[in-house]
């Protein structure tokens, strides 16, 4: 073998450890591996499916394959209620739902669900990421469940009915109408006359399809996504409130992961919350297009009929009682017409 060849040879034994070694460093190490399942009950096609699962294929990226969320959708783990209970027992690591249906143990989840509080975006977003949010964040916490900082959208609800539109209050006496399980949307629909039945989301569509209830009430993209399309016929755009997802973690399954591995996981998921509001947002502005050309008929109510409706019936003075005072006055902060 030549100088040159030796030289050669040595140059690039030298060099050869080098490059695996700076690679390995750029990566974070642990000491374990995690698998955690994070359920919900909306459908597989919905916007915030589609951003958990974004959010969790890059956090598996991004802790180098330690850490593993497995996003199960469409009540593959149980309704609402069943998930919420896995959540508080430690069984399921993550989960998220409307904050009025997990008003069930903690109240205060469900204040800014008042009917008509508020009447466009800007405004809901300014209490959910203000004062108000840090309000029911911190009520969660003493719940001991770990809250994330974004609230992800579920969109303004819209009344839907297999019979005729709903043009007015009095549309409403004696209709058989599907509410999430939650005490505020049975409050304030029988305010407004209504017969409501509380079921979880997997059971709507065949509560539908076999007249068990009349109607149902949902944002245009879960109308669209979960086909209710399909066994209903008319949408009042009543926008009566707007409701968002809460994504929770288990305390016992957050505090287990290292420090890093959790700001990873906050960092991943708060952003594609920011993303979901934005597609939701827009996917929620171009359905009533979309869903006309199947066969949906809309109409445009006077929301301020429903509003003095529910004023008359004394559902804001009853509500405004069962909360403590402090959210109330950060509620009104924010929100407007309620008083």
């Amino acid at each position: 073998m030549t100088d040159l060849a030796r030289r050669k040879l040595l140059k690039a034994a030298a060099i050869a450890p080098v490059i695996p070694l700076a690679s390995s460093l750029s990566l974070p190490a642990y000491a374990a591996d995690f698998t955690y399942k994070f359920g919900h009950s909306f459908p597989l096609n919905h916007p915030l499916h589609v951003g958990l699962v974004a959010a969790a294929e890059k956090t598996a990226k991004d802790t180098n394959g330690a850490l593993r969320i497995e996003v199960f959708g469409a009540a593959q783990l149980g309704g609402d209620t069943q998930q919420i209970s896995q959540l508080r027992s430690g069984a399921l690591e993550f989960f998220t739902t409307a904050g009025l249906i997990l008003s069930t143990f903690v109240p205060v989840a469900s204040i800014y669900g008042l009917g008509f509080a508020f009447s466009d975006y800007p405004q809901v977003w300014r209490a959910m990421d203000g004062d108000l949010g840090n309000h029911i964040r911190g009520a969660f916490s003493k719940a001991g469940v770990v809250p994330f900082d974004t609230v992800w959208d579920n969109g303004f609800r819209q009344i839907s009915t297999s019979a005729r539109p709903i043009t007015q209050p009095d549309d409403l006496k004696g209709l058989k109408l599907r509410v999430p399980v939650s005490p505020l949307y049975t409050s304030m629909f029988k305010a407004l006359g209504a017969s409501p039945a509380s079921l979880n989301l997997s059971e709507v569509y065949s509560a539908l399809q076999t007249k068990l209830v009349d109607g149902q009430e949902n944002p245009l993209v879960v109308f669209e996504t979960a086909k209710f399309f399909e066994v209903q016929k008319y949408v009042s755009l009543t926008n009566h409130l707007w409701d968002g997802s809460w994504l929770l973690a288990s305390k016992s399954a957050w505090e287990a992961l290292p420090a890093d591995m959790r700001s990873i996981v906050a960092r991943n998921f708060n952003a594609a919350g920011i993303a979901q509001r934005a597609s939701a947002e827009q996917l929620n502005n171009s359905l009533r297009t979309s869903l006309a050309t199947k066969g949906i008929v809309f109409n445009q109510p006077n929301h301020d009929a429903f509003r003095s409706a529910l004023k008359t019936a004394g559902f804001y003075r009853q509500w405004k009682d069962k909360f403590d005072p402090q959210a109330w006055a950060l509620l009104t902060k924010y929100a407007t017409g309620i008083e």
